[in-house]
């Protein structure tokens, strides 16, 4: 397999007027992919936070610059709400079955989640402001081979 494609995008962020480097992947990807105005997204995820009781960690601030907890029913009723299907591609002690690489994901508009990142993927083509497919070499028994990131899921669209 080969590396996905790649197309800078920032899902509107700089149209919108944000400014400066932010953990706002998620409003991104989910902006690039249900083609919603970024504001709109960051807005909706950023009183969904505020809104959500405290963690273990403390109640977190109304805003979606720092993450979002995506595990949240609120979250998962959100992306339902804009036309998303969650597809699992990893179970706990199943090991890594989908990798961020071209032909391993279907076509169509999805939210991707890896490890500590969530980015866009439309029709094979990765949108991010950085390309986040860290395929590393891996030195085996059998030889060489490079290991691309592995997919903990993602959700697809399928119409609002």
């Amino acid at each position: 397999m080969t590396d996905m494609l790649f197309v800078n995008n920032d899902g509107g962020r700089a149209a919108a007027g944000y400014k400066g480097a932010s953990g706002d992947c998620v409003a991104r990807a989910i902006a690039i992919a249900s083609e919603r105005p970024y504001s709109e997204i960051y807005a909706v995820l950023a009183y969904g936070t505020g809104t959500q009781r405290a963690g273990k960690h403390g109640k977190r601030p109304a805003s979606a610059r720092n993450g979002i907890n995506t595990d949240r029913k609120w979250f998962k009723d959100y992306m339902r709400s804009l036309g998303f299907r969650w597809v699992p591609t990893m179970g706990i002690g199943s090991g890594c079955k989908v990798h961020l690489q071209a032909g391993e994901l279907p076509l169509g508009r999805l939210v991707v989640s890896v490890s500590r990142h969530y980015t866009a993927v439309i029709d094979g083509k990765i949108h991010d402001t950085h390309n986040p497919q860290r395929a590393t070499i891996v030195e085996t028994f059998k030889g060489t081979t490079i290991s691309h990131r592995c997919v903990y899921g993602y959700w697809i669209m399928e119409g609002p």
